[in-house]
């Protein structure tokens, strides 16, 4: 054994040596203190992972891997005392830049895991599902079982979501167009160039898929002049977007549904934005929802995508159910590569004019919502319950070094739905949505 493990004692700590290795490689650089105090490690390490319980063996012995640590985790057997990113850039470190980030022990480790637990003397029953695991029911992808999924990710109560966004209430990535630009500066930068993008003008007709808070719909009728159509399927996230609008004094122009976007039949519309809602689509249901948005645009109007996906082609993109993403943050998820978008944009008579990417904006802006979580995390425990903000703190950070590391992607894609004889109604260059100044709201 290599002795750049540094001081050991007790027996627990040396018994789980072996399975940590499994999950952070030969030459650990963080630290290990187990349920009866041992410890391993550097002296002063980054990070520590804290076994306060067997039980997070358990979960792993009968699920192996990334979502039976996850469940350890949850559930509190298992806790991370120090820099979270210190621990997940050296998961990170371990694949090759074209490799998927896999927690897995394998059957060997399995195997190396039985053994332990059973010198341990902990091979029992089951340990209990955390509650904040979702378990979806019913078709994938049917109106019910989507407003289900919507439910588990965003109606965890409106507080805690502003304690995370901040004022603005913007989740989807800020646009950083200064060094030292504020999180509040970003979003506003963002929604500035999704509506230079769009070419919103005084009395356009906006439809804002997937709405959130309000924030872009808002932002359009304040700065832009719109008539703004905002759609969720959560019911507190458009309880919360029409109290913000009403502040602002915008309810003549700014209409918040709790509407599903198969459902809206009242176009023509000017321009549609839809920012971090096609993740929840699914690709088997991408052709149905492009075809509805063309229908929904007059000739010369355009169509922001704005969407997670992931780089390598191929495959569906939906986040594995056994995964710690997709039972515990985004079930029923699918990141669909911007290629494969761009193609059936195409396919369905949006004529693509644009492609940005915004992977490095989005990495700094976790980074942002991970501070204002860990800077209130005692209020964030008391809002949503230790398991949930053990959930977001986890899932924020590794989003994160996920974008950082070009293993996670987003883009925005803006289409037109041209004229009959071609006619775009385009500007010939980018120049009119480069410069996103705006006052804030």
């Amino acid at each position: 054994m290599s002795t750049s493990i540094g001081v050991r004692t007790g027996s627990i700590a040396e018994s789980i040596e072996p399975i940590l290795r499994r999950f952070i490689g030969r030459e650990p650089t963080i630290g290990l203190r187990a349920w009866d105090g041992s410890t391993l490690g550097p002296p002063r390490p980054p990070v520590t992972v804290v076994v306060h319980s067997p039980s997070a063996l358990q979960h792993l012995l009968w699920s192996p891997g990334e979502l039976g640590l996850a469940r350890a985790y949850v559930s509190g057997a298992l806790d991370i005392e120090g820099d979270v990113f210190a621990l997940l850039s050296v998961r990170e470190q371990l694949a090759a830049p074209d490799e998927d980030v896999r927690l897995d022990l394998g059957l060997g480790g399995w195997f190396d895991l039985l053994r332990t637990a059973r010198r341990l003397g902990l091979v029992a029953r089951r340990p209990p599902i955390p509650e904040e695991e979702a378990h979806l029911h019913g078709l994938l992808h049917s109106r019910r079982r989507d407003a289900a999924a919507i439910h588990h990710h965003y109606d965890v109560g409106n507080e805690f979501y502003e304690l995370l966004l901040g004022p603005r209430l913007t989740y989807s990535c800020g646009y950083w167009t200064r060094p030292d630009s504020t999180l509040e500066d970003a979003e506003d930068a963002k929604h500035e160039l999704v509506s230079r993008k769009l070419g919103i003008s005084p009395g356009d007709r906006v439809l804002d898929v997937g709405c959130g808070w309000g924030s872009m719909a808002i932002h359009a009728a304040l700065h832009h002049g719109a008539e703004v159509v905002g759609i969720t399927i959560s019911q507190e996230q458009a309880e919360l977007a029409r109290r913000r609008v009403a502040t602002q004094g915008l309810s003549g122009q700014v209409e918040i549904r709790v509407q599903d976007y198969r459902e809206i039949g009242d176009g023509p519309f000017d321009a549609i934005s839809s920012i971090g809602m096609f993740e929840h689509v699914g690709s088997g249901h991408m052709d149905e929802y492009l075809r509805h948005l063309h229908d929904l645009l007059r000739p010369g109007g355009r169509l922001l995508n704005h969407a997670i996906s992931r780089p390598e082609p191929g495959g569906d993109g939906r986040v594995s159910p056994r995964s710690f993403m997709g039972r515990y943050v985004f079930p029923d998820a699918a990141l669909v590569e911007v290629g494969t978008v761009v193609s059936a944009m195409q396919g369905h008579g949006l004529e693509v004019r644009d492609v940005h990417s915004l992977r490095e904006h989005y990495g700094r802006t976790l980074r942002a919502w991970v501070r204002n979580l860990e800077g209130s995390w005692d209020r964030a425990q008391r809002l949503v319950g230790p398991g949930r903000a053990r959930v977001w703190r986890l899932y924020l950070a590794g989003s994160a070094v996920g974008f950082e590391q070009n293993r996670t992607a987003v883009h925005q894609v803006l289409a037109v739905r041209t004229h009959g004889d071609g006619r775009s109604e385009m500007p010939a260059t980018r120049e009119v949505y480069d410069s996103t100044a705006v006052g804030g709201n």
